[in-house]
């Protein structure tokens, strides 16, 4: 291999401070392995990509992990194909252990992408970062290998990335929520079944709505290995210690110096030990909607699950559908979890017959029995509980008889109330007799989690 001199942008104080925070794997002794950094563009081209380039050579030379033997830059919207035909010919990557694509976009010219995906699966990494989501739309075996495709982003926004696995290279320094201001993106083409999630959110980044929106993953591919992380728009984000160890964790993963679980992670929803020795039951498996059957046929299919959640989903001004379990109860204790938008409305039915109101109380209306955690029509919390729009809340409900009992996040807002009739928008009249679990899904979009039943 020839040997040349890299030359990257001058790097900011910020971002060789941040370097030197990183921690050392323990195989930094060793040879460092060897890394072509692509950011060649052919469409938009952040502004950012200065600073990726340099910190990624940086990073390598402070820890030893690795070394950036050349970057394939392909000039400004790809007007130097050359360049990245030249330098990613399959003689050329059989000399690097793997490929970064730091922020590249459009269809790269790449002489042999086949070859490339084959190259990849025979044993080496690809790692992304940002807008690698957002190369090779016009071949789908590359979108197909990383998991997910760039579909839409909003204005830049402050979010809580929940971490999906802290023991994983990639998120262990970053705790159980890595919050960060950045560019949001959207996916499609992204099977959560297919990959190892790292970071997500639950919810819409601007309208909160709940959801299942992937931040980062990972996956094995053959012998080999892929990393992508969507964040990095931002210069700010790239200079910052928490998105370095994340960075660095990856890289570290895909090359195989680090341990770590590639494999699709299990999205079901689960009893503890303590539940399944009382007489628990699960009423959503996390998975899918089994159990669960529409109060219309000629219904919008409005839910879903979505790792791990049971979702409600509702574009503007659209009206979704009840469902309720195929089950029935009579006397039952029911715990589980909500999360309700801003302005959004919905509710939780007990034998079909009696709601307790969800609710974002932070909006406007609400009748003075319709409030959240209200048994609706009949009795107002003694206590308000409620936490705000867009965070998860707890809920569990008595019922025996005709008297209702719920705790609300922890306080206890109904205690014995006596609810002899229908709330309003019940299944029938019968009120006395078994009846199901029923999610309101016409009102608002909506999400629960971790629902569970016991009988009495």
């Amino acid at each position: 291999m020839k040997h040349f001199i890299l030359t990257i942008p001058a790097v900011s104080a910020l971002a060789a401070t941040a370097l030197l925070a990183l921690a050392l794997p323990e195989t930094a002794a060793a040879a460092p392995k060897k890394i072509l950094v692509v950011t060649a563009t052919k469409g938009f081209r952040h502004s950012s990509i200065a600073t990726a380039e340099n910190i990624l050579a940086t990073m390598g030379e402070r820890t030893g992990v690795f070394s950036v033997v050349d970057v394939v830059r392909g000039g400004v919207d790809g007007k130097d194909a050359a360049e990245v035909a030249e330098k990613m010919t399959l003689d050329k990557l059989s000399q690097v252990d793997a490929v970064i694509f730091a922020n590249t976009t459009g269809e790269l010219a790449i002489p042999d992408k086949d070859g490339f995906l084959r190259w990849i699966e025979a044993g080496h990494a690809l790692i992304g970062m940002h807008s690698c989501s957002d190369t090779f739309h016009g071949h789908p075996a590359f979108i197909d290998m990383l998991g997910g495709e760039f579909l839409t982003h909003g204005a830049q926004v402050q979010v809580d990335a929940y971490n999906q696995d802290p023991t994983h290279p990639a998120c262990k320094s970053l705790g159980p929520i890595y919050t960060v201001y950045d560019e949001i993106y959207e996916f499609k083409s992204f099977d959560r079944s297919k990959v190892h999630g790292l970071l997500t959110l639950d919810k819409h980044p601007q309208t909160l709505h709940p959801g299942d929106y992937a931040v980062a993953w990972c996956k094995d591919v053959g012998r080999g290995r892929v990393f992508y992380t969507s964040l990095g728009h931002r210069e700010d984000v790239w200079t910052s210690a928490p998105y370095q160890k994340h960075v660095l964790g990856g890289i570290s993963w895909a090359l195989g110096l680090e341990s770590g679980s590639g494999s699709p992670t299990d999205t079901a929803n689960s009893l503890s030990a303590a539940e399944k020795a009382e007489g628990f039951k699960l009423l959503f498996n996390g998975k899918d909607l089994s159990g669960w059957k529409y109060r219309r046929d000629t219904g919008k299919r409005s839910w879903s699950a979505q790792n791990g959640m049971l979702v409600n989903t509702l574009g503007k001004d659209e009206h979704g559908t009840d469902i309720y379990t195929d089950e029935t109860f009579r006397d039952f204790v029911v715990r589980g979890e909500y999360q309700v938008p801003p302005n959004s409305n919905s509710g939780l039915y007990l034998r079909g017959r009696h709601e307790i109101q969800i609710f974002d109380d932070g909006s406007k209306g609400g009748s003075a029995k319709g409030q959240n955690g209200d048994i609706y029509n009949v009795a107002a919390c003694s206590l308000r509980a409620s936490r705000k729009a867009g965070q998860w809340q707890e809920i569990e409900a008595h019922i025996i008889g005709n008297k209702i009992s719920v705790t609300l996040n922890g306080v206890k807002v109904h205690q014995d109330v006596v609810c002899d009739h229908g709330t309003g928008s019940h299944l029938d009249d019968n009120v006395d007799q078994p009846g199901p679990i029923l999610l309101q899904g016409d009102h608002g979009a909506v999400g629960f989690r971790n629902l569970r039943i016991k009988r009495l």
